[in-house]
């Protein structure tokens, strides 16, 4: 996408989810957008990362067990 298109996108999302932006305030939000999307191309392209190149699974710990079941 182009710096027109990333605009006309932010806008019109900010219409659809009745967010208030001022043209300022939409620039900052394509600007950030842009920068997100440049990342995440080079994510995809020049890391080589993959669909089985998944991060690991969130660690949760196992609950303690409960007094009277505690030895």
């Amino acid at each position: 996408m182009n710096e027109t298109q990333v605009l006309a996108y932010v806008k019109a999302a900010a219409v659809a989810l009745a967010l208030p932006l001022d043209d300022a305030q939409a620039l900052r939000v394509a600007a950030h957008f842009a920068r997100s999307a440049a990342m995440a191309a080079q994510l995809e392209n020049e890391a080589g990362l993959g669909e089985a190149d998944e991060p690991a699974q969130v660690y949760v710990p196992k609950p303690f067990p409960a007094p009277e079941q505690r030895a």
